[in-house]
């Protein structure tokens, strides 16, 4: 071997050693920050699709909970004015003596029958 060809392999073999311990040359450092960052950076495009999904199906289950709510206020609207129109009839038949006598009778025959159905269960 001679002077020159051993002069390079001891180079190669120790470049970056200095006194004090093993530096790495910058460009490997750089290389290895890059690396680093751009597995950070696909980590992290992972998971803001993932949030992004999420927070799409969260925006679909609330729009979903607003229809079903917007269904359920018109329904309400509708029962209480079934309900009021009802109260405004069983107040005209209350109002006369003899319509009392009969819802009298009316309301003694709905609790027999509930009370009926309820010994039978």
């Amino acid at each position: 071997m001679n002077a020159r060809g051993f002069r390079s392999t001891r180079t190669a073999l120790f470049d970056g050693i200095e006194e004090g311990g093993i530096r790495a040359s910058a460009y490997s450092s750089h290389e290895i920050d890059e690396h680093e960052n751009e597995r950070a950076v696909d980590g992290l495009q992972d998971r803001v699709s993932i949030l992004k999904r999420i927070s799409g199906d969260i925006n679909e289950e609330v729009e979903a909970h607003n229809r079903m709510l917007d269904r359920m206020g018109n329904d309400m609207d509708s029962s209480r004015g079934f309900l009021s129109g009802t109260v405004d009839k069983f107040k005209t038949v209350f109002e006369t003596k003899s319509s009392r006598r009969m819802g009298t009778l009316v309301a003694s025959f709905v609790a027999l029958f509930m009370l009926v159905y309820y010994l039978t269960r």
